[in-house]
């Protein structure tokens, strides 16, 4: 059977399947069989309503999954996926303030941003969209996905039959190369992530001795570098911490008193975003700075006071 017989008989089910798995989070791309399928209902050789439903259905059925996680486990959630992204900071970082600035119509295109993709299901569950209104934005953005890649596949379904001809000829290096070079992407992404993680690498606080220090009436200057979205999804903090964004440091670095012990924290998988910051604090001058071990839920888990935060509106400074 050649290439082309093959998704006649079978492009729906290889379809959902990819789809489905894409928008489960791993990093398959969908977007050149949904060309592919474009070009095949272009050419009559696929039922229009099938080469739309299939993917869709592919499409929502893991982002109500991720939904539903994001409205139960709450900001938890994105750790999970931070964790198994290949860019673990930016992967949640980025969507959440891109959530934050276009909210419920971020999913009208959050197919067409990598990352963002698997990362705004969650996100509207965590906000506290309504089920109703996540699915006809999601529906909506996930038709718009495949309208548009799809129709762009039908603008060459002339030359559909000629390209798997080709295709059938020297199929199997084509595979072979895709194959090699999604592996060499994959392989680049995970080590750019030991990368980030090693050039992160510091001296940490733990929980009990941050709570010892503050117990015992030290000067411990605590900062809190969630961002807002994250602050308004899980709105505890450590007693009497600032709030500062890693943006912000240019501006507010004045603020940090340099002789004094300062700890930042954040509810990140490696408390990335914490490391980050003090490393930059640091070639700012700002040296007696450390990232608090296992963030917030380290702080949590050993049943340590917090308080509630209330939404940031204007700039904060130390007294």
């Amino acid at each position: 059977m050649n290439t082309l017989q093959f998704l006649v008989d079978y492009g729906a089910w290889v379809l959902f399947a990819i789809v489905f798995l894409e928008q489960a989070g791993l990093p398959i791309p969908a977007v050149p069989l949904l060309v592919t399928t474009g070009a095949l209902v272009g050419a009559d050789k696929m039922n229009v309503g099938v080469a739309v439903l299939a993917p869709l259905v592919a499409a929502v059925l893991p982002d109500l999954c991720w939904y539903y996680l994001g409205r139960v486990k709450g900001g938890r959630v994105l750790g999970l996926l931070c964790k198994i992204s290949l860019e673990p900071d930016s992967c949640v970082r980025s969507s959440e303030d891109m959530f934050r600035r276009h909210g419920t119509s971020t999913l009208l295109i959050a197919k067409f941003v990598p990352g963002l993709s698997t990362i705004a299901p969650p996100l509207a569950g965590i906000t506290g969209m309504t089920l109703p209104a996540f699915l006809l934005y999601d529906t909506g953005g996930a038709l718009l996905w495949i309208i548009l890649s799809e129709g762009v596949g039908a603008l060459f379904s002339n030359q559909l039959e000629s390209v798997m001809a080709v295709f059938d000829q020297v199929g199997g290096w084509v595979l072979a190369i895709a194959l090699i070079g999604l592996a060499t992407f994959v392989a680049y992404k995970f080590y750019r992530r030991h990368q980030v993680l090693r050039e992160h690498r510091m001296a940490k606080i733990s929980a009990v001795e941050l709570k010892n220090l503050m117990d015992d009436g030290q000067q411990v200057i605590i900062v809190d570098v969630r961002n807002p979205l994250s602050r308004k999804t899980d709105p505890e903090a450590i007693p009497g911490a600032i709030h500062l964004l890693f943006e912000e440091i240019e501006h507010r670095q004045d603020e940090l008193p340099k002789n004094q012990e300062i700890v930042l924290y954040c509810t990140c998988p490696n408390d990335i975003s914490s490391a980050r910051t003090a490393l930059k604090l640091k070639r700012q001058g700002v040296q007696r700075v450390r990232p608090l071990e296992g963030g917030l839920d380290a702080w949590r888990e050993r049943r340590f006071p917090t308080e509630r935060v209330a939404p940031r509106t204007d700039p904060q400074h130390l007294s």
